[in-house]
């Protein structure tokens, strides 16, 4: 469970964790496709989180395993979820191991952090 701070400045927002995935686009053998990409989304992102997320295009740079920049466009994953979630945090990682297998990644970067949100 991620520690909460104890209020929100408005009183119409609620404390939330939000947790963002970067997920970058190349692999050894060529580029994950956008069909590729939306697919993962919907099999394995959309069942675990329901309730919503906002996914963004992006263009990362990275020092490989091997010490070279690397340069590839990429996709940012945020979710944002009440702290008292515990399943929550499972399900990430089980997205990234996922991703991680599937597209022949080195990592998926995972930030967490807290927000406060109003709908």
């Amino acid at each position: 469970e991620a520690p909460l701070p104890a209020r929100c400045p408005s009183a119409a927002s609620e404390a939330q964790v939000r947790s963002e995935l970067f997920f970058g686009l190349s692999r050894p053998r060529g580029t994950i496709s956008e069909g590729e990409f939306t697919q993962f989304i919907e099999q394995q992102v959309t069942p675990r989180f329901p309730q919503g997320l906002t996914l963004l295009d992006g263009s990362g740079r990275f020092r490989d395993a091997g010490g070279q920049l690397v340069a590839e466009a990429s996709k940012l994953l945020i979710l944002l979820y009440p702290g008292s979630d515990a399943e929550a945090s499972r399900k990430i990682e089980q997205i990234r191991d996922d991703y991680r297998q599937r597209f022949e990644q080195q990592s998926v970067l995972r930030a967490d952090s807290v927000a406060c949100v109003a709908f």
